[in-house]
């Protein structure tokens, strides 16, 4: 019977989410979007993405490109990490363990999930390596396991770092290893209460001395109170070897990826922005993190368009938050970024590549590719350009959904899809 006035509940909040949905505007990009008005229904628009087979299909790339699944059969691949010797390290798992609020809440799980793999989390990471450089990753080996939602990955000076939903560890690494030697060490409890955003970004400095974490808040605005989001909604800066950890930016409602800029050293980010003030609020962003900076989250966005939902006010630290470098568009849920080097080739020389999980929660979907932003004199500059699409379907069916996008130095795009638990990579025709 409780199942039943559950589907009940379930299907009458489909029906009404789908009542006076206004239709979606297009999406706005660059360093200084035109924002709309906020707007305010019983329930955010849904749209379930139904999952199929890539079959014999592959995403589509630029031409003069290629594109080649590398591993398959994984355990939902979040992020990856390019060895100093050319081999793979993937992350995989899945965490998060926040109880549902409001009846919204489930209806929005609901939907979600319908778009999201049913394999299980791998609580691991995953080894590939091509050892004759053929392009082929004949290796295909567990690296380490028993981990906890594994997400974020960094190397320096011989220490593989790992961002657990919990805590931020580190392995021994020789080149070459294909298991690590022993259990991880760990470096640093991260905040796992509640978990609504579990998700820990993680990327190191180029001297390797620290490390930037990246860490969601518990809620979408303050709805579970603001002691719960203590210690999250920001970038954390962790001592490698001590551990010791300072808040280093703050405001970033869910930072999903972080990445160093060559040449200059800047830390950047891809944050996903609030929701249910329309299909059209609040644009996903990447932005370099400035050091001691507020970036609005919860009181305003954008700099310093005030959220009314957010209470109590505070309008000194609405004055204070600073707006981000470049608009990626609403709800794409943008969770990879990673810098170009010149062996991309053509117009992906300079510039950055993003991965868009895709969006739940407006009528018409965005996201579901891996987009590249082309840089000039080290900031965002121009539209951003398709990179890897096909992920989502004409007919609206869902293949893939991108996650983490690493750079391969030598001159491939490694993309972690974690519906089709594929890890594909794309390179320069020759």
């Amino acid at each position: 019977m409780r199942h039943s006035s559950t589907l009940a509940v379930l299907g009458m909040a489909l029906l009404l989410s789908a009542c006076g949905r206004e239709a979606d505007t297009p999406q706005v990009y660059g360093p200084d979007p035109k924002l709309p008005e906020p707007k305010r229904n019983l329930l955010p628009s849904m749209k379930i993405a139904e999952p199929e087979e890539w079959g014999d299909q592959k995403p589509t790339v630029p031409q003069g490109y290629s594109v080649t699944a590398i591993a398959t059969d994984l355990r939902i691949p979040r992020q990856t990490l390019v060895l100093p010797n050319g081999d793979i390290i993937v992350a995989e798992g899945r965490g998060g363990n926040a109880a549902k609020l409001k009846p919204k809440d489930i209806i929005a799980g609901y939907i979600k999930a319908q778009g999201n793999t049913k394999v299980k989390g791998g609580n691991r990471l995953t080894l590939l390596r091509d050892a004759d450089g053929d392009g082929t990753y004949e290796t295909k080996t567990v690296f380490a396991e028993n981990l906890n939602a594994p997400y974020g990955l960094a190397f320096a000076d011989g220490k593989l770092y790992v961002a657990n939903q919990d805590a931020l560890v580190r392995f021994d690494y020789k080149e070459g290893q294909t298991q690590a030697s022993g259990p991880p060490t760990k470096v640093a409890d991260l905040p796992s209460a509640i978990n609504h955003h579990w998700t820990k970004a993680l990327t190191i400095s180029p001297d390797g001395r620290f490390l930037y974490v990246g860490i969601g808040s518990n809620s979408n605005i303050t709805e579970r109170g603001m002691e719960v989001e203590v210690d999250r909604a920001m970038v954390w800066q962790i001592d490698a070897q001590t551990g010791a950890h300072k808040p280093y930016a703050t405001g970033l409602r869910n930072p999903t990826a972080l990445a160093i800029q060559p040449g200059s050293g800047q830390l950047w980010a891809v944050v996903n922005e609030r929701d249910e003030i329309g299909p059209d609020l609040v644009p996903d962003y990447l932005t370099s993190v400035q050091e001691g900076k507020f970036y609005g989250w919860p009181y305003s966005y954008w700099g310093q368009n005030v959220d009314p939902r957010a209470q109590p006010q505070n309008p000194e630290k609405v004055a204070s938050a600073i707006p981000p470098d470049y608009a990626l568009g609403s709800h794409v849920a943008a969770l990879g970024v990673d810098f170009s080097l010149p062996a991309m080739g053509g117009q992906f020389t300079d510039g950055a590549f993003v991965g868009e999980h895709g969006s739940w929660n407006r009528d018409n979907p965005v996201g579901y590719k891996v987009i590249f932003v082309p840089f000039s004199n080290g900031k965002p500059a121009g539209e951003p350009i398709d990179f890897a699409t096909g992920f989502r379907t004409e007919e609206g069916k869902t293949r893939g959904r991108p996650v983490g996008v690493t750079v391969d130095p030598r001159g491939a795009l490694i993309i972690a899809d974690d519906l089709a638990n594929t890890v594909w990579r794309v390179t320069r025709n020759k």
